[in-house]
């Protein structure tokens, strides 16, 4: 049995932000700008990290400070990126990011490369909105290289349809919110709560025990969210799971001490909702 190649990560950086009326790179939703953030999330995967962008943003102070690959042919997009990429180093396996995805989290690579299938040309997400294949948050084999190459040569530029005409191994996702961007300044205010809430957003992990692991299936996750309280957070995980406890029956603990279901909750906080326990 032949072992996969390895992984190199790839956060493309190269758009023109044209909807948005200025860089999505630069944009924060997590304390630091979109793509260092993802760029940093993406290098604790891959054996080695760079951004895709082009020549004129090369020492652009948001991208300057990072392993950079150029693109070689312009107006094409984001596969000119992966293309890009993929004639550097050929030989190994590229997990592809857009940078605009604020959703995104450690659980949603985890399940990428859990599920990776090396013998198909690439694996990718479906899209929650209608199903086809999500082009940039994917793993592309090196197999996909002058399949790529030759879809461009001929006159294509579009990642998806690309792997709709592809073999590309297609999962579901598990959060129908990771793959979602932002691409206007009111879809960015949406996300922060920047038109006057002070809402933010931040990274939690949740631990889940006994009849909490069995409702969510699983024992923990990573979520993004805008949920700035226990209660908040328990409120918006019982819509996505279907827990059947009410806070009354349950205690929560953030950081491994006892908390109120007030408290607020900070970025990177571990929240546990710890249920009844049998016996006397």
């Amino acid at each position: 049995m032949s072992v996969p190649v390895p992984i190199y990560g790839l956060v493309l950086a190269g758009g023109a932000s044209t909807r948005m009326l200025r860089d999505k790179a630069a944009l924060s939703y997590h304390g630091k700008p979109q793509l260092e953030w993802s760029f940093e999330l993406l290098a604790q995967f891959c054996e080695r990290t760079f951004i895709s962008v082009r020549a004129h943003q090369a020492q652009d102070p948001v991208r300057a400070h990072l392993p950079q690959i150029l693109d070689q042919l312009e107006g094409k997009g984001p596969i000119a990126g992966i293309a890009a990429a993929q004639a550097t180093h050929p030989d190994v396996a590229w997990l592809v990011l857009a940078c605009d995805l604020p959703f995104l989290t450690r659980s949603t690579l985890e399940y990428l490369i859990a599920n990776r299938d090396p013998s198909r040309l690439a694996t990718a997400f479906r899209s929650s909105h209608d199903g086809l294949p999500e082009p940039l948050c994917a793993i592309y084999e090196p197999a996909s290289r002058a399949r790529i190459s030759a879809y461009i040569q001929g006159g294509k530029q579009c990642p998806r349809k690309f792997l709709i005409q592809s073999d590309v191994n297609l999962l579901d996702q598990v959060d129908r919110r990771w793959l979602n961007n932002a691409n206007t300044p009111d879809e960015f205010r949406a996300i922060t709560g920047a038109a006057g809430t002070g809402a933010t957003t931040r990274t939690l992990r949740v631990q889940y025990y006994a009849v909490m692991r069995e409702r969510a299936g699983r024992n923990e996750e990573e979520l993004t969210t805008a949920a700035s309280t226990p209660a908040e957070l328990y409120a918006e995980l019982s819509r996505r799971h279907p827990f059947a406890l009410t806070r009354d029956q349950l205690k929560v603990a953030v950081n491994a001490e006892f908390a109120d279901w007030s408290a607020p909750l900070r970025d990177r906080d571990c929240v546990v909702f710890i249920p009844p326990v049998a016996g006397g």
